[in-house]
């Protein structure tokens, strides 16, 4: 049995369609909310954290209904073909009309909308990959998938670079031609993915072939997972996830405290206007994509628990420089190098740990508490940082991230469950098979 790769980079388009308006989003809207419409840390904070408490019940509710669909297009193209023109009408509508309304009631009621959009086909569009992929394959297309949402987002970030002058006062920033970029690609991925992939023709025919056993499945005929579905864990192997799903929730909250607030650090503190961050997002973005493979090698010798914990290592340690740098230089982008090299560490193997934890039949369950944790944590860092940022000072970003990320790091050596070393990789690919 083979990958199709050119199949998995198709169905990839819908993924990168969904990461190029998340980058836009995490890096643009704090900004119009705070230099547009004068909204205070706090406030900007707990809008920028409405994606994350939408997404909490909008994924399991799409994702659950699009497993019931049956329609002549399939149960996922449906939902991806809605809500990809339903966004990007309202994407339109919030830049070119309720941003220069200068209403911020408008604006946030538009972008409410949009983010419901965004909300009805990511999981759907997610599911798409195991739909359409035997089982024994889904890791290498997994890797396939978030290297293409990699690119939707350094397609942004691009874009920024070349069309936002660093020496523009941020109030000003013209985005319409960011916009235009952003639609056209979310537009084409999702036309040429909705005219080259017949969902229903494909799913057929791997079905056929036999290729789509779940994990579950195959986890119940194996030897190690000695309880079955529903049954609880042991006392000592749920203390080891209960420290984990900590630790995610932990690093989450250094790691997006930074990414939501970085724009308007690097104008505040550094004082670096228009584009001034973009140069720095894109370097840890390809510091990570670029450290999957050796991450995943590594741990295959070591063990995840050790790599996880230098991940840990590496990115607090460059949160707290970054936090005694009293201006911007060009070492910045040598920190966030690294920590995009221990992102990558944490993400390679965390989740990995959730799933060896597991019982036979629960994946899905643990799968799920996984996200309700770490989207948990995203809900609640850009709220708590923003209200340092606005009452304390700017200054409080980095070592609030040091804090977090260190707590992170004691509960990760509370760990003793989940470490079990991969075997050998068939495919270098596998190496990249992270969560989305």
């Amino acid at each position: 049995m083979k990958l199709n790769y050119k199949r998995t980079i198709l169905i990839g388009l819908a993924f990168l369609s969904i990461t190029a308006f998340w980058q836009f989003y995490d890096n643009e809207i704090p900004k119009i909310l705070k230099y547009n419409f004068g909204l205070g840390e706090t406030l900007t904070g707990v809008i920028m954290a409405l994606d994350n408490v939408l997404a909490l019940f909008l994924l399991p509710f799409f994702g659950a209904l699009s497993d019931k669909t049956d329609t002549r297009l399939g149960k996922r193209t449906p939902y991806i073909l809605f809500g990809t023109i339903s966004a990007m009408i309202l994407y339109f509508i919030l830049i070119q009309i309720a941003k220069p309304s200068g209403s911020l009631i408008f604006f946030i009621i538009v972008l409410l909308l949009l983010l419901i959009a965004m909300g009805t086909y990511r999981s759907p569009a997610v599911s798409l990959m195991p739909d359409l992929t035997p089982a024994p394959l889904r890791s290498s297309a997994n890797a396939i998938i978030n290297l293409m949402g990699a690119l939707g987002g350094a397609f942004t970030l691009v874009l920024t670079m070349i069309f936002i002058d660093s020496n523009t006062a941020a109030a000003d920033v013209n985005y319409t031609p960011i916009m235009c970029g952003v639609l056209a690609i979310m537009g084409i991925a999702v036309l040429v993915l909705f005219l080259t992939i017949k969902e229903p023709v494909i799913a057929k025919k791997i079905q056929e072939e036999g290729g789509l056993h779940s994990l579950g499945e195959e986890l119940e005929e194996d030897s190690e997972n000695e309880a079955g579905k529903g049954k609880a864990l042991p006392k000592d192997v749920f203390k080891s996830l209960v420290f984990l799903l900590l630790s995610v929730a932990f690093w989450y909250m250094a790691y997006n405290a930074v990414t939501t607030a970085y724009t308007r650090y690097v104008s505040e503190v550094w004082h670096l206007n228009g584009d001034g961050y973009a140069m720095t997002m894109m370097i840890a973005m390809v510091a990570a994509i670029i450290s999957y493979v050796p991450v995943g090698i590594v741990s295959s010798k070591v063990g995840r628990k050790k790599v996880i914990l230098f991940g840990v290592i590496l990115m607090s340690v460059c949160y707290l420089v970054a936090a005694l740098m009293p201006v911007y230089n060009g070492i910045v982008n040598v920190f966030f190098a690294i920590i995009g090299i221990g992102w990558a560490a944490i993400n390679v193997n965390s989740y990995p740990m959730v799933v060896e934890m597991s019982k036979s039949g629960d994946i899905g369950k643990y799968t799920g508490t996984y996200y309700t944790f770490s989207m948990a944590a995203q809900v609640f860092t850009p709220i708590l940082s923003g209200f340092l940022l606005e009452h304390v000072s700017y200054r409080t970003l980095f070592p609030y991230a040091f804090v977090f990320s260190t707590l992170a790091f004691f509960t990760m050596l509370m760990v003793k469950h989940g470490d079990s070393k991969p075997e050998a990789k068939k495919n270098v690919l596998e190496h990249f098979d992270v969560d989305d």
